[in-house]
């Protein structure tokens, strides 16, 4: 599959963010800087991981999502609604009647995100067995595909090329419906996703290279819509849809370890997007022994703690774990020889992760390797307090920003004073710099900001 362009579901609202340097702190890909007192998202070092978003303490940073109204442009409407979605209500709210809600919320059906689990987990197994490049990395979660592509362009080899579950159910459904005689350009399917990345790939692809996922839908805005018409219509009689029962191990299967307890070999699962990282630079440096596949997630608890969920991620896998207990002696009820003919077609279910290596200093190596040796003679001039006072992330952040001609050097405010002390640059010079990268009036006095004292007022 081939990128159509670089997409991202994060956006920065102007009129609210007063650039506090929170979202900068976190992002784990230094893909934020502040310019004109806001904050700014890099598009080719973001990997959507919401991190920025969890953050943000006035809610600036928002995600960018379909309209429900989308789904009616489309006579067949499919909400594909992952396990972690009915991990969301309260354990008195049975999948049956949050489905039935959905379908008087416009949705003609409701199919499950981990039907494929059963099926994935023996292509898994399968590629183990031959893939010469070890560990094999699952292609679960995006944002993890997005941070290799990125910035470990070197491990795509090691990623498998089985479809997560959301893509593999998404596209058996639709192969299902059109068995069945419905026109493809009548069929729309809409993921209720639990975070940002997901909204990215599913934005990012071409049409053209098979995307069978029409639309996404935020699942805290879902969740709560739902919730509230559940609750003032408790008592109202409805038709209950009937799907079928997923086993244990499909419900568990977003959640952390979900992948690794049912893979063969040596497995290992690693969340949350700062020990992701930390583990494939290991992995990148031969520092990690023998592991035959590697379960990545983005989010601590996987799935449950997606940016977009509603509750506690904790209340969230508690609430999933005692579902999937309660099946542990059942292998799910689906009769997968009914399917055989759609199961057979593995095309279906494959894909390739390609490198988007937009992270590099230059595309030429030899100028590269230059600008990596101005990096590192810049290092030698700034403090290395990471302050973030310039506007970037760090210190090696802002010199990576200099030799890219975004930045100089008298950006740093220590510089700046030593600057002044050997009258290399006026005072008035430096308030400007400041007032570039912090906005004007940003030093006045302010009793109004947050943690002042007349805050809010």
């Amino acid at each position: 599959m081939k990128m159509i362009q670089i997409y991202h579901a994060l956006k920065v609202d102007k009129d609210i963010c007063y650039g506090c340097t929170h979202c900068m702190n976190v992002c784990p890909t230094d893909a934020v800087r502040i310019s004109d007192g806001k904050a700014l998202i890099l598009k080719k070092r973001c990997i959507d991981c919401g991190e920025c978003l969890k953050a943000c303490p006035v809610d600036a940073i928002y995600v960018e999502q379909d309209d429900l109204d989308n789904i009616f442009e489309y006579q067949c409407r499919i909400a594909l609604v992952p396990a972690v979605f009915t991990g969301q209500f309260p354990t008195y709210v049975s999948e049956e009647e949050i489905f039935s809600m959905m379908k008087e919320l416009g949705f003609t059906h409701v199919f499950q995100a981990e039907f494929m689990v059963d099926v994935i987990n023996e292509l898994m197994d399968e590629q183990m067995k031959i893939n010469n490049e070890k560990p094999l990395i699952s292609t679960f979660c995006p944002s993890v595909m997005r941070l290799i592509q990125v910035r470990f362009p070197a491990l795509i080899d090691h990623i498998a090329s089985v479809k997560p579950p959301v893509d593999a159910s998404a596209a058996f459904y639709r192969k299902m419906l059109q068995n069945q005689g419905v026109p493809d350009c009548q069929i729309g399917i809409f993921y209720v996703t639990p975070c940002a990345a997901k909204i990215a790939a599913i934005k990012g692809w071409s049409e053209d290279q098979g995307a069978v996922i029409n639309g996404v839908i935020n699942m805290r805005y879902l969740y709560n819509k739902l919730y509230a018409k559940i609750k003032n219509n408790k008592d109202r009689d409805r038709e209950l849809p009937i799907l079928p029962h997923l086993s244990s191990k499909a419900i568990q299967w977003s959640l952390t370890r979900g992948e690794a307890d049912n893979m063969k070999g040596r497995c290992l699962a690693v969340d949350e997007i700062h020990n992701v990282i930390e583990f494939l630079e290991r992995l990148e440096n031969d520092e990690i022994p023998t592991v035959d596949y590697l379960e990545l997630r983005a989010c601590d608890q996987g799935c449950a703690g997606g940016v977009l969920l509603h509750g506690n991620r904790f209340m969230t896998v508690d609430r999933m774990k005692r579902r999937a207990y309660q099946l542990e002696s059942v292998a799910g009820d689906v009769d997968w020889k009914e399917y055989a003919e759609i199961i057979e077609d593995r095309n279906l279910f494959v894909s390739k992760i390609d490198p988007l290596p937009t992270i590099s200093l230059d595309q030429d190596f030899q100028e590269a390797l230059k600008k990596m040796e101005r990096i590192r003679n810049l290092m030698c001039y700034l403090p290395g307090i990471d302050c973030g006072a310039c506007g970037s992330p760090g210190c090696q952040a802002l010199a990576e920003d200099i030799v890219q001609k975004k930045a100089n050097l008298s950006n740093c405010v220590f510089l700046q004073r030593m600057m002044e002390k050997n009258k290399k640059l006026s005072s008035e010079h430096a308030i400007r710099i400041i007032e570039r990268t912090w906005g004007r009036d940003r030093l006045d006095k302010d009793c109004k900001k947050i943690g002042a004292k007349n805050e809010g007022m």
